[in-house]
């Protein structure tokens, strides 16, 4: 398999918290890792001098690099526990069951117990979790069991061996921890009653609870209790403040695929998550080059076939973001709120950074592919007949009135073709007339483009809003191009894009790689434009003050500067020089008139 060279595949990562995985050139998966900042941590082994001889063994062997986007750094975290544990990378450590992530169990059990595991076993029981910190386990259950009295014994507590009299109550009970319902003195509708409650504190309702809390702490200070007030009220702000639920992780979720579909004019990109006890354990995005007009309904049909055959699922259920028709035995769900819906959107999101990786990688290896790329969007965006490959962009440009000029810009392919700008001088329009001056200019250039037989670009850009776009059009009419060229203003203010004759405008979206690059050519039609106004400015400024001169003329000058280039140069030029450029008699007169 053919690799893009690793900085490539660097420069194309997103700076948002995620899983990286390195591949060899086998394409076996060598290693996986976290971070908070996915370019900036996988940079870092390419440019950093590492100490261990591994790590600079791994860095030789990396071939390519793959990466799984999340919201935070808790879920990279446990995501990369589950891609170690699942694949065991050779330059990972071994993570065993020690030390894997705590879940929180209610047992499967007559009398459920409630406590802290990093197994789970399939018996029925109900798993919570995983957590990131065994301190947090520790105080949802230390939470738990100071409002509810639970059993920690291990007994069967079986209705026969109780009504046998088989156990004793124990120190617990007398601790007031425990109701003993091993000597029947709490029913099982009771107990069950509670345990109804610790699910909901653990899955994040704490209503009922804080409420019993908050009458519990009133009580004791009622009481004049107020030590034992205080460490309820703390229990309280723990539970207000803690957020049990993860984007990564929910343990009802289980054997279940998740599809997820992102497309523009020539490629689609369809992401695929693999979900098995509420733990994501395989991400993959397939790339669709369009031949015809397909939908994104019969794109996401044919990924699913194909990349569910590649992967050997056999899911019964999938989460997608529309229905399409697939195996009848599969259930579809289209999620809508709560955390199907943000496994979803986990999958949108990590489709859309693998377009952008991608494009990022063909604008370095495939120029050519990239600009035909934005050629396309732009004709689709801006609802063109054709793509846009020659851009012209118009600018003008003056300062309280004096000096006006404009410019003229060329994009060709999407990129800046300096050779051809072009500025002006206003010649026909006296004082600062703006819709005049673009009038002017925009039927000079025209006008000699087709008399030289020159090609004519796709589109053109006026730099400002409707009043500039009508004198344009002007010009247009007058030599007969209405029609035959596209053409659009942009209003500086909101950057809405004006059309002909429609008074509504256009908004792009802000990231819209199309405004960009409209954006691209009006910002430097302008520096294009202030850039000429200034030099002609500073022009005018130098000529006038050897024009003081008594005997020197605007030729004269004009002469002077192209000889030395600057009025220094002239102050500090000997008569002998001054002469041999403009002659003797006005040399004595510049020289007298600077010594």
């Amino acid at each position: 398999m053919v690799h893009l060279p690793i900085e490539v595949q660097i420069s194309s990562l997103p700076n948002s918290p995620g899983v990286y995985q390195f591949y060899d050139e086998s394409d076996t998966i060598i290693y996986v890792g976290k971070a908070k900042n996915l370019k900036k941590r996988v940079s870092s082994y390419f440019t950093k001098n590492h100490e261990y001889g591994k790590t600079r063994v791994l860095v030789k062997k990396i071939r390519s690099i793959k990466h799984i986007v999340v919201a935070t750094e808790s879920d990279a975290l446990l995501l990369e526990n589950n891609f170690i544990k699942k694949y065991q990378p050779r330059y990972n450590v071994l993570l065993k069951d020690d030390k894997s992530y705590p879940w929180i169990c209610i047992k499967n059990e007559r009398f459920p117990r409630i406590f802290p595991t990093r197994k789970l076993i399939k018996d029925g029981s109900e798993y919570f979790g995983p957590y990131t910190s065994m301190k947090t386990v520790k105080t949802l259950l230390d939470l738990i069991k100071s409002v509810y009295p639970l059993r920690t014994c291990n007994y069967d507590l079986s209705e026969e061996k109780i009504n046998a009299g088989k156990y004793k109550r124990c120190l617990e009970f007398h601790l007031g921890n425990c109701k003993a319902p091993c000597e029947n003195l709490q029913e099982a509708v009771e107990y069950h009653k509670q345990i109804d409650d610790i699910r909901d504190i653990i899955k994040g309702n704490f209503k009922s609870s804080l409420l019993y809390f908050k009458h519990q702490m009133k009580t004791l200070a009622a009481e004049m209790e107020f030590e034992k007030a205080q460490r309820i009220k703390e229990k309280i702000e723990v539970l207000e403040n803690y957020q049990v639920k993860s984007t990564v992780v929910n343990p009802k979720i289980s054997n279940v695929d998740i599809f997820s579909i992102f497309s523009d004019e020539t490629h689609a990109y369809v992401n695929f998550l693999q979900v098995s006890h509420g733990l994501i354990i395989r991400s993959h995005t397939l790339e669709i080059k369009k031949k015809l007009e397909e939908t994104d309904e019969e794109l996401l049909q044919l990924a699913i076939v194909e990349l569910r055959q590649r992967f050997k699922s056999d899911s019964k259920e999938l989460y997608l973001p529309f229905a399409v028709e697939v195996d009848k035995d599969v259930k579809i769900t289209i999620p809508k709120l709560g955390d199907k819906k943000k496994l979803l959107d986990l999958s949108t999101r990590n489709a859309k950074f693998f377009r952008q990786e991608r494009f990022k990688q063909i604008k370095i290896v495939d120029p050519d592919r990239h600009a035909k790329r934005i050629m396309a969007q732009m004709k689709s965006d801006l609802r063109l007949s054709e793509a846009p490959t020659h851009i012209e962009c118009f600018d003008n440009s003056n300062i309280q009135g004096t000096n006006p000029v404009a410019a003229c810009v060329v994009f060709r392919e999407g990129m800046p073709a300096k050779k051809e700008y072009r500025h002006y001088n206003i010649k026909t329009v006296e004082g600062p007339d703006d819709f005049a001056s673009m009038e002017e200019v925009v039927f000079r250039r025209y006008k000699r483009l087709l008399n030289e037989a020159q090609d004519l670009p796709q589109l053109i850009v006026i730099d400002g809003g409707k009043g500039q776009l009508s004198s344009a059009l002007k010009s247009l009419d007058i030599l007969g191009l209405r029609g035959k060229i596209a053409i659009i203003g942009i209003a500086k203010r909101l950057e809405e894009i004006y059309f002909p004759e429609d008074p509504i405008p256009l908004y792009l979206d802000k990231k819209s790689e199309t405004l960009k690059i409209i954006q691209q050519l009006r910002n430097e039609a302008h520096r294009f434009g202030i850039s000429f106004h200034r030099n002609k400015r500073s022009k005018v400024a130098i000529n006038s003050e050897l024009e003081k001169i008594e005997g020197i003329g605007g030729k004269t000058a004009e002469q002077l500067l192209k000889s030395f280039k600057s009025v220094k140069r002239i102050r500090e030029a000997s008569l002998d020089n001054l002469a041999k450029s403009i002659g003797m008699a006005k040399a004595k007169k510049v020289y007298e008139s600077f010594h």
